[in-house]
């Protein structure tokens, strides 16, 4: 998509009326030097294909994550998407021994719902497997403060990098992104405009593994594989949501669109294992806290999104919480955090689901449900 294309669709308002969203969107102005290649990794080779793995052995008794399934569970699924006969020519369909690959991990889930060390790992040993060695593989997020709070480094191979942007969404920390490359928008009148990429992304990686969790959002209604790409590879972007108002709706397909983070997210694996039905992103308690046991495998990060709107939906009707859908004014209690979290029928903003219809629209994958072709594999 050019950019008079792209600029011309963040203009346009017939989603936003249709969701019921605000009618007027950001200005979003766009500073990449980086293009496109020719097959970009978001929606990547595989539009609208998803292939869903579950096992109720991949937990054990106490809800602990059982290794060795995970392991079965991350190779049928590999084989499954790519179509190949074998665990490394499925990973070797994506990268290559010249890569320098970047895993972008969510630890906003601290201490239960995380991207799960066992799936980090295992991705790390497919990717040395393919020729890739340890020095360059990344796991990063931009929280110094989550990732060290679930300490990967015991599980990974020697010589694997985590790497954190920020202390803790400190904004005068800004070493560790881009100055060339940004998104400059206003959202609620804030001082400081600006969101730049990580210069891990930009000058370091060549490909990203992007592993998020299925999780509610109170702003987003769910976050799954575009926010955690699009969110947590930036600068200064809660700014997007506060003051009692979101706008969401356009932000988060807009950021995961920007080069190079757009070409270069190539895989897509959302651990499933554990999940959070509501006061996300955060999970402090295990109130909302289920087990879906599940491992969603593509490179079509919006088809996997449209399919984690149901299930956390599903799971908050079947809890008896409003649906995320719900723009009932009644539902509100602006920047009331702690009623929120006490109560799933309290929203403290009006959620905006529809970012993943949007972020179809921009081009990064299938939102229509009709044309999202899901493969189920049970271990």
């Amino acid at each position: 998509m050019d950019r008079r294309a792209f600029l011309e669709l963040l203009a346009a308002t017939p989603l936003a009326a249709r969701v019921g969203a605000q009618t007027e969107h950001p200005r979003y102005r766009v500073v990449s030097a980086y293009a496109a290649t020719a097959v970009p990794g978001m929606p990547g080779p595989w539009p609208g294909r998803v292939v869903s793995v579950k096992s109720q052995h991949s937990l054990d008794a106490s809800s602990r994550v059982v290794d060795a399934v995970v392991r079965e569970m991350m190779d049928r699924g590999l084989r499954a998407l790519t179509g190949e006969a074998t665990t490394s020519g499925a990973w070797r369909r994506l990268f290559e021994p010249g890569d320098v690959v970047g895993i972008k991990v969510n630890a906003g889930g601290v201490p239960y719902v995380v991207s799960s060390p066992a799936i980090v790992a295992e991705t790390c040993r497919q990717l040395m497997a393919v020729g890739i060695p340890a020095t360059s593989l990344f796991v990063f997020e931009r929280f110094q403060n989550q990732i060290v709070a679930i300490d990967y480094v015991p599980h990974l191979p020697e010589g694997v990098t985590v790497f954190a942007a920020e202390k803790g969404n400190r904004r005068q920390e800004n070493g560790a992104y881009d100055p060339e490359t940004y998104v400059e928008v206003e959202f609620f009148d804030e001082d400081d405009t600006r969101s730049n990429m990580m210069k891990l992304v930009t000058r370091k990686l060549t490909k990203i593994v992007n592993i998020p969790n299925m999780k509610d959002h109170g702003a987003t209604g769910v976050t799954g594989c575009l926010k955690n790409v699009a969110y947590g590879c930036f600068s200064n972007v809660a700014r997007s949501h506060s003051h009692g108002q979101t706008h969401t709706l356009t932000a988060v397909g807009t950021f995961a669109s920007v080069e190079p983070l757009r070409s270069r997210t190539v895989l897509q694996i959302m651990d499933g294992l554990h999940a959070v039905w509501h006061g996300g992103p955060f999970a402090h308690t295990d109130r909302y806290v289920f087990h879906p046991r599940q491992i969603l495998f593509g490179t079509d990060p919006v088809a996997i999104d449209r399919l984690l709107l149901d299930i956390i939906d599903d799971k908050r009707k079947a809890e008896g919480a409003i649906s995320i859908w719900n723009r009932s004014p009644e539902t509100l209690q602006f920047k009331n955090q702690r009623a929120r979290d006490d109560d799933p029928n309290v929203n403290i903003l009006i959620r905006e689901p529809g970012h993943v219809e949007y972020a179809g629209r921009l081009g990064l994958g299938i939102a229509d449900l009709a044309k999202i072709r899901v493969e189920d594999i049970e271990l």
